[in-house]
C-alpha cells in the first residue's frame, strides 16, 4: 500500500476521533430532603440531680441500756408517736421507785420541821427560847421545803427516763437500717439506732451555673426565679428514662453561690404519695428555659460540623446543592435549631450527605416535616 494511502486512513481515524460523541452526564444523586418552616419549639436544660428526703431524723436513745426490744420493721412506714424500740426499764423501774421513797422521806422531814417551827415561834415571843434556836428551826424547815422541791425533780427524772425506755417515731417516714440489734447495749444521745426518712414531699436538689443565673437575671431582672414558679416549668426523668407523674414546685433559689463549683444550688419539691422516690436516688431534671414561636428547626444529622463550624446542604429551585454555612443555636430533642443563615422556606438536605458536592444535581424524596410544638 502507498504512502499516501497510509496518510488517508490516518486522517479519517482522527476525524472520526474529533466528532465522537461526549460521554452523557452523571444520573441526578438521590437524596432526601425536607422544606424549613417556622414552627414553635421550646428550649429546654437538662441537669442532674439527687433526691433527698424531706425530713432525716437520726433516732438516738435518750437514755442508757440494753436494746430489748426492736418493734418496727427496716423499710416500714411507721407514723408519729408509733413505737421503734424498747430498752431495758428494770433499771429505771427501780430508780423511780427510789426516787418517789427519797420523796416520801423528804416530805416527812418537811412537815417534822414545820412542827418544830410552829412550836418554836411562840415561845421565842415569850422569850423562852434563844434567837439561836429560833434560827435553827427556820433553816431547818426551809431546807427541809428545799430537800422536797429536789427529791420532786427526781422523781420527775425518773419517771422520764423509764418514758425514754420507749423509742417513739417524732415524724411520720420511713425506717432505715437498725444499727443495733437486740442485746446490744446502747448508749444515751450518742449510738445511732436507725434513721427515718420523710419521704413525702421529697426534695430535688440541682445546681446552675453562674452564667445560666445572669442570662436569666438579665432576661427576667433579679425575681427571675419567680418566672419558674409554675410547675409546668420542670420535669423529672428517673433512671430508666421514665418521666415522673408529679408536678415539681420550686421552694428555693439560695442566696448564694457555692465557692467550690461556682454554681447557685437549686431545690424542687415534689409528692411521693407511693413512695417511688428514695433518699440519694439520682434523677434528671428538664427545665424549659425559652419559647420560640417561629424558630427554624432542621434534624441533627443535616448538620455537618467541622473544625468548629456548622453547615448545611441547601438544594436551589433547579434542584442543584451548595453548601452553605450556619451558626447553630440549643438542640431541642433530635433536631437542632437554625440561629443565622437559613431562610424560611428553604430546602436543605437530611440523608445523602456523603455523595454529594457542590454545584450536582440531586433527585430530591421530601421527609415530611415534624409538625406543632417541638420540645
Amino acid at each position: 500500500m502507498s504512502s499516501r494511502s497510509w496518510m488517508s486512513i490516518a486522517a479519517l481515524s482522527v476525524l472520526a476521533a474529533c466528532t465522537a460523541p461526549t460521554p452523557p452526564a452523571p444520573p441526578p444523586v438521590a437524596v432526601t430532603v425536607m422544606t424549613v418552616l417556622p414552627r414553635p419549639a421550646t428550649v429546654e436544660a437538662e441537669y442532674v440531680a439527687e433526691l433527698a428526703a424531706s425530713n432525716t431524723v437520726e433516732i438516738r436513745p435518750r437514755v442508757s441500756g440494753l436494746l430489748e426490744r426492736q418493734v418496727a420493721v427496716e423499710g416500714q412506714a411507721v407514723k408519729k408517736g408509733q413505737v421503734l424500740f424498747v430498752i431495758d426499764r428494770q433499771p429505771y423501774v427501780a430508780a423511780l421507785e427510789q426516787a418517789k421513797a427519797a420523796l416520801a422521806q423528804a416530805e416527812a422531814t418537811l412537815q417534822q420541821a414545820e412542827r418544830d417551827l410552829a412550836r418554836v415561834q411562840p415561845l421565842s415571843e415569850l422569850e423562852a427560847v434563844s434567837q439561836q434556836e429560833l434560827d435553827a428551826a427556820v433553816a431547818r424547815e426551809r431546807a427541809s421545803r428545799a430537800a422536797v422541791i429536789a427529791a420532786r425533780a427526781a422523781v420527775r427524772t425518773a419517771e422520764l427516763n423509764l418514758e425514754y425506755t420507749v423509742v417513739s417515731a417524732p415524724v411520720d417516714g420511713i425506717v432505715g437500717r437498725a444499727q443495733f440489734r437486740v442485746g446490744g447495749l446502747v448508749t444515751a444521745y450518742q449510738s445511732l439506732l436507725t434513721t427515718l426518712y420523710d419521704t413525702d414531699p421529697m426534695y430535688v436538689n440541682f445546681s446552675i451555673s453562674e452564667q445560666r443565673m445572669l442570662e436569666l437575671q438579665r432576661r427576667f431582672g433579679a425575681d427571675a426565679a419567680d418566672h419558674y414558679r409554675n410547675p409546668d416549668s420542670f420535669r423529672i426523668l428517673l433512671a430508666d428514662g421514665s418521666v415522673y407523674p408529679h408536678p415539681a414546685r420550686l421552694t428555693l433559689v439560695d442566696a448564694a453561690v457555692d465557692r467550690r463549683t461556682g454554681t447557685l444550688p437549686v431545690r424542687l419539691e415534689v409528692a411521693n404519695p407511693d413512695g417511688r422516690l428514695r433518699d440519694g436516688q439520682f434523677a434528671r431534671v428538664i427545665v424549659a428555659v425559652d419559647h420560640i414561636d417561629d424558630a427554624l428547626l432542621v434534624p441533627q444529622r443535616a448538620v455537618q460540623e467541622l473544625q468548629g463550624k456548622t453547615s448545611l446542604w441547601v438544594v436551589s429551585a433547579d434542584n442543584h446543592v451548595h453548601n452553605r454555612d450556619v451558626r447553630m443555636g440549643p438542640r431541642i430533642g433530635a433536631d437542632w435549631l437554625v440561629a443565622e443563615g437559613l431562610k424560611p422556606g428553604e430546602t436543605i438536605v437530611v440523608d445523602g450527605l456523603q455523595r454529594l458536592r457542590p454545584g450536582i444535581e440531586v433527585k430530591p424524596e421530601s421527609l415530611s416535616a415534624p409538625a406543632g410544638d417541638s420540645t
